[in-house]
């Protein structure tokens, strides 16, 4: 049971009990989750929340069934912790998703966005994070190289070696953080590649043990697992190079990885890697390597606006090599995506990223 979790969820259950001792109705206070309260913290380097609160209380007739709600989930959490088990947030929901009596046709949950909004509450309002009251969300992330890590789960812990998990990967749970240690790291840096196929196309060349790194595939849009083991593999000083689609995506994909994301930005930095470097592909690429100049795609509406909303983001802006990269969308409307380094021969994609990190040409 993670015990700092318990405690957070018991004095919340106690403040309740005194409020209603003392002939108050009990009240929830929670920070607001808005976009007029979503900051870019320049300290820390990444989006956070900001002072804005919102207090719930059980007496008012429009926030009684949100407030019963928010307490049925804390206490059903607390019974997960007790009993050492673990569901999805889906899960939760068909444990919740029952009627409120016989003579009452309505459902405490009808859809399950209403119980993943007050999860995300809790989460904020404790200061903990989903995975500490054992919900668990989707899996997708891969890594291979040179890290062991020891797992306690379901009674036993069992001992990972990431470099030996042959052609498929270790792959990244939803909670890396409790029952879960990283025993021995040797690695140089982590290389985060976007792209599954491009990830085993390197795999296959050994390319983490030739360059003693750790090889990531997110899959597409980081999931939370994948993003807070990358912020604890910065925690230990590891340079976090990132490979992405030179289009909308790939660009959102980083810049989730490196500040964090609106929906998330109540946990701040302990989901998102400020230090993370921009390896590519790049525009500027194009006129490095000829063969890439034949391998362009025309840039679609969504990348357009996708780059003409990042130029107007003062944590993108400020970033000279940034700003040039993506106005070069703009006057040429095109893009370019990181299979095309396959272009010349399967193999260059290694020769790139070596290129990449010892010339230091990266954006930040």
């Amino acid at each position: 049971m993670s015990d700092a979790a318990n405690s957070k969820l018991q004095a919340m259950g106690k403040q309740m009990v005194n409020e209603v001792q003392r002939g108050e109705g009990p009240t929830f206070e929670t920070v607001l989750r808005t976009k007029s309260n979503t900051i870019f913290d320049e300290g820390m380097g990444c989006l956070r929340t900001g002072e804005k609160k919102e207090t719930r209380k059980f007496l008012s007739v429009a926030q009684a069934r949100t407030f019963m709600q928010t307490v049925a989930i804390a206490a059903k959490s607390r019974q997960f912790l007790k009993e050492n088990l673990h569901t999805s947030i889906r899960g939760l929901f068909y444990q919740l998703k029952f009627t409120l009596g016989e003579d009452i046709d309505e459902d405490l949950f009808t859809e399950q966005s209403e119980s993943n909004a007050l999860i995300e509450d809790l989460e904020v309002a404790l200061k903990i994070k989903r995975e500490d009251l054992n919900l668990t969300t989707d899996r997708k992330g891969f890594v291979a190289g040179p890290m062991t890590i020891m797992d306690k789960f379901g009674g036993d812990d069992t001992l990972i070696d990431l470099s030996k998990q042959g052609r498929s990967g270790w792959s990244i749970p939803s909670d890396v953080d409790n029952g879960m240690e990283i025993k021995e790291l040797d690695a140089d840096y982590v290389l985060v590649v976007e792209k599954d196929a491009l990830w085993q196309r390197l795999n296959e060349d050994k390319f983490w043990k030739k360059e003693n790194c750790l090889l990531v595939t997110p899959k597409g849009q980081s999931t939370r697992g994948t993003r807070r083991l990358l912020r604890k593999l910065a925690d230990k000083k590891l340079p976090i190079y990132c490979l992405m689609d030179c289009d909308a995506w790939g660009w959102y994909i980083y810049w989730t990885i490196k500040t964090g994301s609106m929906n998330l930005a109540y946990l701040g930095k302990d989901f998102a890697v400020p230090e993370s470097k921009f390896l590519g592909v790049t525009m500027s690429d194009i006129k490095e390597f000829d063969f890439l100049d034949k391998l362009t795609i025309k840039a679609k509406d969504v990348d357009v606006k996708r780059a003409e909303e990042m130029l107007g983001y003062p944590w993108i802006n400020r970033y000279a090599d940034w700003v040039r990269e993506l106005k070069m969308v703009l006057k040429t409307r095109k893009k370019i995506e990181q299979d095309a380094l396959q272009g010349q021969r399967l193999t260059f994609v290694g020769e790139y990223i070596n290129k990449k990190i010892k010339g230091k040409e990266w954006l930040s």
